[in-house]
């Protein structure tokens, strides 16, 4: 994907938009979006993003991850050192503000709702997930 049609390059051209919706529409990127939408605090870690998509590795979420990154679609948002607890995950994965507008204006975001409530539904989390679903998060504001 050139990197001149990513979510913050200003005014794009049809070809542009139509090659990030496809992008964002991946199958593995599309679910990682929306495990980001479907998450309490719609803020996960790597780890709550790995175990939401078993049937992918762990390096091919990072990859997918990443990927979303360079897009302007999802951004890395990180604890301050001083909040940190030892045993609970520090950087954590949201839609950019721009990510958001974009998955918007293409109806993207019609499921969010029904989305968080899946998630609250899933009662077979390991215990690693839960404890890492309820460690603090960082403002966004």
């Amino acid at each position: 994907m050139s990197t001149d049609a990513g979510v913050g390059g200003g005014s794009k051209t049809e070809a542009e938009t139509r090659e990030l919706l496809h992008f964002v529409t991946q199958e593995t990127r599309f679910a990682i979006v929306s495990n980001i939408l479907q998450h309490p605090e719609q803020l996960p870690s790597m780890y709550e993003l790995e175990q939401l998509n078993p049937s992918v590795s762990e390096a091919t979420v990072y990859k997918h991850v990443q990927k979303l990154i360079e897009a302007g679609i999802v951004e890395e948002v990180t604890l301050p050192e001083d909040e940190r607890r030892q045993g609970y995950p520090w950087k954590f994965y949201g839609l950019t503000d721009e990510g958001r507008a974009f998955l918007e204006a293409h109806n993207l975001l019609e499921a969010e709702e029904t989305l968080q409530r899946i998630y609250e539904t899933i009662s077979d989390k390991p215990k690693k997930m839960v404890k890492y679903e309820n460690a603090p998060r960082p403002d966004r504001e």
